[in-house]
Parts: C-alpha cells; sequence; structure tokens
C-alpha cells in the first residue's frame, strides 16, 4: 500500500478497501462509477478534474439550486476533487507524484492517452513497481478496434445485447425495427462493475505478488463491449450448438416465461381515467407453472403437451394469450395475491414514483438520504445505498460529490507536500483550479 495515510476523518479504518488510494482520471459513468463503489468500501479516491469545467457529469440532464447534477452528487460521492490540468505539462508531473503515491490509477480515456502523457505503465512503474491501471475503454487495450471512441450505446448494439431486445420479422429472419434500448446508460454502468470487481482481485494479487517479493503492479483492462458480452448467459454457446439466434418475443418469452401482462386497473372514481398497470409473471420452472395455471382455473393447459420448458415454448401463443385474459379480469392487488398464495413470483412494473414507497425498499434502506454541505445550509439528497451489505462493515456514504476543487489544499498541501505559495502559483498559472 502507500506510504501516506488514506483514512478519512470520520470514516471507519477497517472497511475492506481502507488505506487503498485510487487516482482517478476518468470521466462520465464508466470509470466515475467504478470509482463510486470503491470509494464506498474504504478506499481513498481522489478525482482529477479539469479546472473550470470539471467532469462533464457536473451539468447532465437535470439540474440543482446550485447548477450542479443531482447524478453528480451520486456518482461523484466519497470522492475528493482536485483540479489539474493534464494538458500542461506541469499539470502531468503533478498527477505523476500523485500516481506514485497511489495504489490504483483509474482511467477512461481512450486507449494510448496515458502513453502520450508520459503517465501510462511504462513510465510510471519504474517509480511506483507496485502501482494498478485500472483501464476502461470501449474496446479494450489491444486488437483492432481498440482505438475507437467507445460509447455505451454502441457498444451495447455491437456485443449483441441490443438485438436480443428486437422484434424478429417473421419473413427475414431479421430485426422486424429498432431494438428497445434501456434508458440508461447500461454499458457504462455494467462495465464499471466490472472494472471495480477486476482493481479488488488485483489488491489481491498484489498483496499475494508482495508476500512473495515479486513486482506487483499489473493492469486492469476492461471493455465495455466485453462486458455487455459477458452478460449474454446461454445466447453464445446456444448459437455455436443450436444455430439459434435468440430475438424478442420468440425466444426470450419462450425461454422465461416471463411476459408483461396487462391488469385491470381500479378507478379511483367513476370519472378518472383508467391506468395502464403492468405486471410480470416469473412461472418458468415446471412445477411453478401448474400452480399458476390451476391458480387463473386453466388447468387444461397443464399435463404431458405442457410438462416441461421445451413443449411450452411450442405453445407460448397459446399460453399467454390464457394468462393475459385472466389478468386484464384483475386488479394488480389481486393478481399478486392469488399468485403469490401459490408460490408463483410477481412484481409490477413500477416507476421510481412507486420504487420510492415500496415496502422492502423502506426496509432495507435501499434509498439513503445523503447530505450536500453548502455554506448557507445544504439539501439533502436521495440515492440509492451501494450494495452489497456486508456483514461487520459499515459501509455508508461520508459525503456527496463534492464541489469542483474542493479538495485542491488538502490533496496537493496536505498530503503531497506542496507549499501554499506554490499552490497558489499553480493557480494563477491555471495548472490547478480555485
Amino acid at each position: 500500500m502507500s506510504g501516506l495515510s488514506t483514512v478519512t476523518p470520520g470514516t471507519s479504518d477497517d472497511l475492506p478497501l481502507s488505506g487503498v488510494r485510487v487516482l482517478e482520471l476518468g470521466q462520465v459513468i464508466a470509470g466515475p462509477f467504478c470509482g463510486q463503489l470503491l470509494g464506498h468500501y474504504g478506499a481513498e479516491v481522489i478525482k482529477i478534474e479539469p479546472p473550470h469545467i470539471g467532469d462533464p457529469l457536473r451539468v447532465w440532464r437535470e439540474l440543482d439550486v446550485d447548477g450542479v447534477s443531482p447524478w453528480w452528487r451520486s456518482i461523484g460521492r466519497n470522492k475528493k476533487s482536485v483540479t489539474i490540468d493534464l494538458r500542461k505539462e506541469e499539470g502531468r508531473k503533478l498527477v505523476k507524484q500523485l500516481a506514485i503515491k497511489s495504489d490504483v490509477l483509474l482511467e477512461n480515456f481512450k486507449p494510448g492517452t496515458l502513453e502520450k502523457w508520459n503517465l501510462g505503465p511504462a513510465d510510471l512503474h519504474p517509480h511506483n513497481p507496485s502501482l494498478i491501471f485500472t483501464r476502461v475503454s470501449g474496446y479494450g487495450q489491444t486488437g483492432p478496434w481498440a482505438s475507437r471512441p467507445g460509447y455505451a450505446s454502441v457498444c451495447e448494439a455491437e456485443s449483441g445485447f441490443r438485438y436480443i431486445n428486437g422484434h424478429p420479422d417473421p419473413e427475414t429472419g431479421m430485426l422486424s425495427g429498432p431494438p428497445v434500448r434501456p434508458n440508461i446508460s447500461l454499458g457504462d454502468s455494467v462495465a464499471g462493475l466490472h472494472a471495480a470487481f477486476g482493481t479488488v482481485l488485483a489488491l489481491l494479487s498484489k498483496r499475494r505478488k508482495e508476500a512473495k517479493g515479486q513486482p506487483a503492479g499489473q493492469t486492469v483492462d476492461v471493455s465495455i463491449f466485453e462486458s455487455m458480452i459477458n452478460l449474454m448467459e446461454g445466447i453464445i454457446p446456444e448459437y455455436d450448438r443450436k444455430d439459434k439466434v435468440r430475438t424478442l418475443p420468440d425466444d426470450y418469452h419462450l425461454e422465461c416465461l416471463e411476459p408483461t401482462f396487462p391488469m385491470h386497473p381500479p378507478r379511483p372514481s367513476p370519472a378518472a381515467p383508467l391506468a395502464p398497470s403492468f405486471i410480470v409473471i416469473g412461472a418458468n420452472a415446471d412445477t411453478m407453472y401448474v400452480r399458476m395455471m390451476n391458480a387463473i382455473g386453466r388447468p387444461d393447459l397443464t399435463g404431458p403437451l405442457y410438462a416441461q420448458n421445451q413443449h411450452r415454448v411450442t405453445r407460448q401463443e397459446e399460453i399467454e394469450s390464457a394468462i393475459s385474459t385472466w389478468t386484464q379480469t384483475k386488479t394488480a392487488e389481486e393478481v399478486e395475491k392469488i399468485l403469490q398464495a401459490v408460490g408463483v413470483p410477481t412484481g409490477r412494473v413500477s416507476s421510481v414514483k412507486e420504487l420510492f414507497e415500496n415496502p422492502q425498499v423502506k426496509a432495507r434502506g435501499v434509498l439513503e438520504d445523503v447530505w450536500v454541505d453548502k455554506e448557507d445550509g445544504g439539501w439533502s439528497v436521495k440515492m440509492p445505498r451501494v450494495v452489497p451489505v456486508l456483514e461487520g462493515s459499515e459501509s455508508t456514504t461520508r459525503w456527496a460529490g463534492p464541489d469542483l476543487g474542493q479538495h485542491n489544499r488538502e490533496v496537493l498541501v496536505e498530503q503531497l507536500g506542496m507549499s501554499d505559495e506554490e499552490l497558489e502559483r499553480l493557480k494563477h498559472k491555471g495548472i490547478v483550479g480555485n
């Protein structure tokens, strides 16, 4: 581990990653989400941002009363913001000094960018042989596509993920139109999860190698493209062995028997409009399917012809029609009561508004209130609590995403040993932000 103390005041020093320093150079989502996860479990995450501008995510989508995105307050939580201009040589020298005193360097630039700045493994390992480089990119650090810009939406498409969410054209066998896209940057977040996992593996490996007196530095090479492929479950081996190309709905629904069914919505008043309501029923197990069909009054759709998944696959339209006809005569409460009573999983299609009122969410503390501290008071922001929950590790959000450059003096003067006069000189030259 690095020689500097990395335990933040008011923070438990016995979290899984306490004592680990992460220097985060990336921006927007994939790399910063990895940094958020590492910071939650005790790592000191020093985020380097461009002066005056900061991470672009600070002004994405909805903005709060201070002109900063609540999204930033979430993904930037538990991090220290230091503003250094990496486009300038003096700025890069500062970052190099910080990297030499860090355990992990986290970045999500286009491959080759760090090398161009003389901040790559070959430049830093001579000074810090145990430094772990966690590198997140669109397609990985090698290969013919390595130099391509990596965007989540593009990688989701090229990985096959978007295709399996498209509806097939019965005549051509291709897609009949654009596939359904997730309304989040799924590829970025999935890559961030893989990056955090890979970083923890590298830290475990580092401990073992250092105990043997071996060089412990290594690179964790994470690609959005490959991270999405890693989610493809049985789709790739199915194609290899059975020449099956999965799409919606003929394969996904057939495989899982978890389509979305409409329900009869209750009217708040006779004049009130009917609001659409939907439910997902997960009855893909053989015995569960039988219990469901008996519960909805359709035992005629059980027996040898419907006994196993491969039998029901060929009768999917008939089965779904029967279930849909039944759900449309019931409210959500009635459907859930009847099916859950016989052990059939159900779940309403909930909006974020309904998520806030979910009793399971409340009981488990899934949403936490995080204070945004300001000189004139501040405010509270709800954020998803970081999971998993580790027994005996009271990991919490210690502070919301900081203001731009909030930790310049703490990191550069108190930790790096810079004088106040030098800090002011660098601010005047625009190398460090104010």
